[in-house]
Formats: structure tokens, C-alpha cells, sequence
């Protein structure tokens, strides 16, 4: 058992959870809590170069196993170099898209075995599992819309523009296929899952968050305690 708090954030594509991750870590920075914000594929600087491979749409011919292995690389690279050093000092990991993708994604929409992924997610992540997940949930047609609206028009995304990416351009089967494996998922972990609807504002869905995440924040020292401590 780590000695942080280790919390993801899943969900289809356009349901906002990179949004909402990003709330909930300033919310607890500025509640002076020790916490860092990162992401997969990506979080350090292998793991970005391993992003970019995987997400450009150029690279239509990229197998199947070689995009779960990949995803696995640049996971066991996060883990390896930040996440579990942040747990280990007592701080807490907030993570936009975790394992539970690889199985989704690679799985229940590619159609890879689950118990290989399960195998290379165990090697990958030396067993790391997150405290609290959050999913995020939206349909899956709505998402993608959202998610187009905001490459297209940025104003649409607070500005910011959206990377369509090459899991992004396949087919609606694929998503629809994805978004029932994260309903099998949350099915066989209950008390790991915390899934809210996507579809409402965003200051109710940080609010709804902010709840969930309270309660566990008891084992977590705040900084300036920790100064005061020392």
C-alpha cells in the first residue's frame, strides 16, 4: 500500500475529464495539498515521445500489439520515474487516463485478450492500481461531437485547441465498443469507481468531485503542516 493518494480520471472521448482533472489538482493545490497533475500516454519525456507516435494519424498501419505495447511502455516509464516516487513521499497523483484504458481501448475495442493485457499491465505498472477512478460518462456520439467541435473551433474548448487524434478517427463501433468495456470494468471493481454524468456543468461535475475525493484526503499532510512539523 502506497502512502499517497493515487486518483484517475477515464472516460470516452469529449466527456471532459482532462477538464475536470485539472480542476480538482488546482483545487487541492490551492487547498495546500502536495499533488501533481499528469497524463498517458505522456507525463515525462519518454513517455511524450512514445505519444506521438501513437496518436498521429499518419500511422494508420500501426498493429495492434504494437499499440498496446507501446501504451505499455510509456505507462511503465510514468510509474517508473513519477508516479510511484510522488506516492512514496506521501503526495497525491492525479492522472488523466490510466491502465484501465489499455483495457478499454486495446481490449474491449480492438478485441485484445484480457488476460495478456492484464499481464502486461502487471509488468508495466509492477501492480500499481489507483485508490479512486473517476469516469466520466457521456454517449458516445455526443463525445466525439464535442470533441470535433473543439478542433474545429478552440473558442469551443476555453480557447485551447483539441488533438484529434488517430483513436479519436476510428469508427463508431470502436468507441461504442470501448465505452461498454468501461462499463464491464467499473462492473467487476465497484469500490474503485466513481462514475458521474458528463452532461452537466462543469462547476456541478468539480463540485460532485471535490466530494468524492474529500473523505480521502485524511491521510494526506498538508504542506504547510509538513513545514511546521519539520
Amino acid at each position: 500500500m502506497h502512502q499517497g493518494l493515487f486518483i484517475t480520471f477515464e472516460g470516452p472521448e469529449g466527456a471532459g475529464k482532462s477538464t475536470q482533472a485539472r480542476r480538482l489538482y488546482e483545487r487541492l493545490q490551492a487547498a495546500g495539498y502536495p499533488v501533481i497533475l499528469t497524463r498517458e500516454p505522456g507525463g515525462t519525456r519518454i513517455g511524450e515521445l512514445i505519444r506521438r507516435i501513437l496518436v498521429d494519424l499518419r500511422h494508420t498501419e500501426m498493429a495492434p500489439t504494437t499499440e498496446t505495447l507501446l501504451f505499455s511502455a510509456a505507462r511503465a516509464q510514468l510509474v517508473s520515474e513519477l508516479i510511484r516516487p510522488y506516492l512514496a513521499t506521501g503526495g497525491i497523483v492525479i492522472c488523466d487516463r490510466y491502465a484501465d484504458s489499455t483495457f478499454a481501448y486495446q481490449g474491449y475495442g480492438l478485441g485484445r485478450d484480457l488476460d495478456e493485457l492484464r499481464a502486461i499491465t502487471a509488468v508495466a505498472t509492477g501492480g500499481l492500481k489507483p485508490d479512486l477512478t473517476f469516469y466520466l460518462r457521456i454517449d458516445v456520439e455526443v463525445g466525439l461531437q464535442r470533441k470535433r467541435a473543439g478542433r474545429e473551433r478552440p473558442e469551443a474548448n476555453s480557447g485551447q485547441p483539441v488533438e484529434w487524434n488517430r483513436l479519436d478517427a476510428r469508427d463508431l463501433a470502436y468507441h461504442q465498443r470501448v465505452a461498454q468495456g468501461f462499463a464491464e470494468l467499473m462492473a467487476q471493481e465497484p469500490e474503485r469507481w466513481y462514475a458521474l454524468d458528463a452532461d452537466q456543468p462543469l462547476d456541478v461535475l468539480a463540485e460532485q468531485i471535490w466530494q468524492a475525493v474529500t473523505p480521502r484526503l485524511a491521510r494526506i499532510t498538508p504542506i504547510a503542516a509538513q513545514g511546521s512539523a519539520d
